[in-house]
């Protein structure tokens, strides 16, 4: 079974990445282009040999199209992938789901009652760094976790790499959190692995632009652990970094070579200095595992409740640093309420 593909926008800078997964997938094939921009829709569906649709909803219309891929700005997810559920179109998309708890309900309804497929790329999710400190965690080497910090950041906003559509404050909903910060909060989350209560967010204009390009988010639990969320388009060299603190021990990752480091009194002798762990391999990407889903008729469960856990932090840490206040998440509001 071959899944014919049609795009839904070329916004987001991973667009033509996306596309390059789906022409190297054996099973899949791009079909047809729509985007808000036509005359960027029109290069990339010339580019790729494919019709282009100037409306959506008749490219949601062929029957021939199968799936879609979105790449939209944040404040259309709502529209464009409620449209594609509708249509009974499956649906890979760029986080978040959208910028908002209630936008995010809207959507899971309508991909609920239409019964397709819906995966949202959150890559980090699949490294092989993230599945050896699951197994860390899993075997409580480090006792009880009270820490994880996690820093993504680069310096696009500072040597002007990054498209000026990403400092759209209307277009994105947010600044280097909900784009690049997506990947430490969702990593952060993971690795807490408990119930986050609260979210209190500060946010830097080093450039001036009118989202964000510096940020930092601390996420409150319960039972008293930490996590703690960065995120700029204003650093340079600036690594990739995990810390995961425990009772018992600790993990870091990237500081600041990509090797993952454990020390703990918990291992039986094992690792009382520093030691680098072997990490395991890269498990199949996200956008493989759709494709596999859609194929098979089978659920990605875990994808979606990280992917709708991510919206709701996003969405807390971006009122907090509004509001200047930690804001607990049971203050977000549903759809409906």
């Amino acid at each position: 079974m071959t899944i014919r593909i049609g795009k839904i926008s070329l916004w987001h800078v991973h667009a033509w990445d996306y596309i390059k997964q789906a022409q190297e997938h054996e099973d899949t094939v791009m079909a047809a282009v729509w985007d808000e921009e036509p005359e960027r829709g029109q290069e990339a569906a010339d580019r790729l040999n494919v019709p282009f649709y100037a409306s959506l909803e008749d490219m949601l219309a062929q029957e021939d199209i199968d799936a879609v891929i979105v790449d939209a700005p944040t404040r259309l997810h709502q529209e464009v992938i409620t449209s594609a559920a509708r249509a009974g179109k499956h649906i890979f998309t760029e986080k978040v789901i959208a910028a908002t708890q209630a936008e995010s309900d809207v959507i899971l309804k309508e991909v609920q009652a239409n019964q397709v497929k819906m995966t949202v790329s959150l890559p980090r999710l699949y490294t092989g760094y993230t599945a050896t400190i699951q197994e860390v965690l899993q075997q409580q080497l480090l006792g009880q976790i009270t820490y994880v910090r996690a820093r993504l950041s680069h310096d696009g906003a500072i040597t002007n790499w990054l498209p000026q559509h990403f400092y759209n404050l209307q277009d994105c909903q947010g600044g280097a959190l909900i784009d690049l910060g997506c990947h430490p909060m969702y990593l952060t989350r993971l690795f807490l692995n408990q119930e986050v209560t609260d979210v209190n967010a500060n946010f830097g204009y080093v450039t001036g632009k009118d989202v964000e390009d510096n940020a930092v988010a601390t996420l409150f639990t319960a039972s008293g652990a930490v996590g703690v969320v960065e995120a700029g388009f204003v650093n340079s060299h600036s690594p990739f970094t995990i810390e995961v603190h425990g009772t018992e021990g600790t993990l870091l990752y990237g500081t600041p070579e990509p090797k993952l480091l454990i020390r703990t009194k918990a291992a039986q002798g094992q690792y009382t200095d520093w030691t680098e762990l072997s990490v395991a391999e890269n498990v199949e990407s996200a956008f493989n595992q759709w494709v596999s889903h859609i194929q098979h008729d089978t659920e990605d469960s875990a994808n979606m409740a990280m992917a709708i856990e991510l919206t709701r932090l996003m969405e807390a840490a971006n009122r907090s640093a509004k509001e200047g206040r930690r804001i607990r998440l049971r203050e977000l509001t549903r759809s409906g309420e």
